[in-house]
């Protein structure tokens, strides 16, 4: 299954107009965002899980990560309130459930085998936040490893990114507020991504918080194996 599988084109997608998919567990839907392989495969998707529902103990052989949207999601680690960004890395195992049910955007086999961090972060404590050289806009640094940066934004009304170059890819998931650029506009759960190359100036007229990825095209980890 190919779904905006070529990393060298730019792809937007309103998430809250896909229809959820079912997954191979019951109670957990998937909203694919960028897909390239079957049931095992380089995924970015929002994933539901409805209350009580559970997968099976699994290996992420890819790694996984995701930021928790809605609900509490849990694992044999703990639970993950809204606003948990999560890091399992290559070959960690767990069993994700949820009591009360979760929404989560989440990446998988996108990881390096190298990457061997944990990481659980609260992306809701105000303290993280810190001023950048850009005028209304605060950052809230989650991960980097190697070229790639994994980031919160948050843009008061007006603020903007100017055009900037991507030598290695960025990605946007718009978690509140809205966004617009010279190729039209993007609302909460919007999707956005460019390919190594440079993008267009970008505004918020409302204020934004965005979830931004940058680097991670230029340098892939190992794909899944065909099935």
């Amino acid at each position: 299954m190919k779904i905006n599988a070529d990393l060298s084109q730019r792809a937007a997608v309103d998430s809250e107009r896909l229809d959820w998919v079912p997954s191979p567990m019951p109670g957990v839907e998937r909203r694919m965002l960028e897909r390239d392989g079957e049931e095992v495969a380089r995924v970015t998707s929002i994933v539901r899980y409805a209350p009580k529902s559970y997968f099976s103990e699994h290996s992420h052989s890819g790694g996984e990560e995701y930021l928790v949207l809605e609900g509490t999601f849990s694992d044999n680690y703990g639970d993950f309130p809204v606003g948990t960004y999560v890091r399992n890395p290559v070959s960690s195992r767990h069993t994700p459930h949820s009591e009360g049910g979760a929404i989560i955007w989440v990446k998988l086999w996108w990881m390096h085998p190298e990457d061997q961090e944990f990481v659980r972060l609260n992306t809701q404590d105000e303290s993280r936040w810190e001023a950048t050289e850009d005028p209304g806009i605060e950052a809230m640094p989650l991960h980097r490893f190697r070229n790639e940066e994994t980031v919160l934004l948050r843009l008061a009304p007006g603020a903007g990114m100017a055009a900037r170059d991507l030598p290695g890819g960025e990605e946007i998931f718009v978690i509140a507020g809205t966004i617009e650029d010279e190729n039209g506009g993007y609302i909460k759960g919007g999707w956005l991504r460019s390919p190594i190359g440079r993008a267009p100036e970008m505004r918020s007229p409302e204020g934004a918080t965005l979830l931004v990825k940058r680097g991670h095209l230029a340098d892939l980890p190992p794909a899944p194996p065909a099935a």
